[in-house]
């Protein structure tokens, strides 16, 4: 399935599409949320897709993120070997985990607002995942059980405030509309082969990056495993899993930043694509 969240900005409701018909499932499912995958939410809706027919929805309709509000986003740091090398950054021995805030989470063609002082705001096109039951201490074989489906994610990030202000890297990666996800979730059958999907990214019709998740140096059930040593992960939350080379901070001998009315474009094979246009903060 192709779980989708449709509307006004938060006034979304839940969907699915289908032969890429979008079709509005809110009179059988509340939202995408923890309840919906702790309480076999995903199973239900199939079955329900079955039996029951549905009204079809306009695809010019706005979409919000594929997923509602989690109780958090974790994300992994150079998890791409390419990446790590632009940056001047060691291969890391073990994940870096940071958190986004919630509040960054936005529509997969959400205006991008660059912040407020903000001079170097950047790209990173994601493959993320969406916990589908709790997890705590998961052994690496059986981490896929604990995965509901993968989706699109451009962790924007904010590189003075991340690596200038001293501190996590939280400050540069949770400003508001840093996270846009989606176009859909989609449940793990409708992807062959999560480890060798094809990435990419583009600013303004240049491509920018060009990779693939084949490249990973810790893969998904390794991250399923690894997180859950040191946290609880509840259905609904959402991890993303670290971008290839291509980001502005690599480009030598002058990086790259996004700029307000650039128009950044982004996907990954079998995830669909969304565009953001930057955006001044207005206040």
């Amino acid at each position: 399935m192709k779980l989708i969240r449709f509307g006004a900005l938060e006034q979304e409701k839940p969907g699915v599409i289908v032969n890429d018909t979008w079709y509005d499932v809110s009179n059988v499912v509340s939202d995408y949320n923890e309840a919906f995958f702790a309480n076999n939410g995903l199973e239900k809706l199939e079955e329900a897709l079955k039996t029951q027919t549905f009204p079809e929805v306009d695809p010019s309709t706005r979409l919000g993120s594929c997923v509602a509000r989690p109780s958090k986003i974790v994300c992994i740091g150079l998890n791409f070997k390419d990446h790590a090398a632009e940056t001047g950054a060691a291969i890391p021995k073990e994940p870096i985990i940071f958190f986004k805030s919630t509040t960054a989470l936005c529509g997969p063609n959400d205006d991008v607002v660059i912040p407020k002082n903000s001079e170097k705001t950047d790209w990173e096109v994601e493959l993320a995942f969406v916990i589908g039951k709790k997890a705590t201490y998961v052994d690496e074989a059986n981490a896929l059980d604990y995965v509901a489906g993968y989706c699109l994610h451009n962790d924007y990030s904010e590189r003075a405030f991340q690596l200038e202000r001293n501190g996590q890297w939280a400050k540069g990666k949770g400003c508001d509309t840093f996270a846009p996800l989606g176009p859909f979730l989609a449940t793990k059958d409708e992807i062959a082969d999560v480890n060798n999907l094809n990435m990419w990214l583009k600013v303004n019709g240049h491509q920018y990056q060009n990779g693939t998740t084949a490249n990973f140096i810790f893969n998904i059930p390794f991250v399923v495993h690894y997180l859950s040593q040191f946290m609880t992960l509840l259905p609904g939350d959402v991890i993303s899993t670290g971008t290839p080379a291509g980001v502005g901070l690599g480009i030598k001998p002058n990086p790259v930043y996004v700029q307000p009315g650039d128009v950044i474009e982004l996907g990954i094979e079998g995830l669909g694509s969304s565009k953001q246009v930057a955006k001044a903060y207005a206040g």
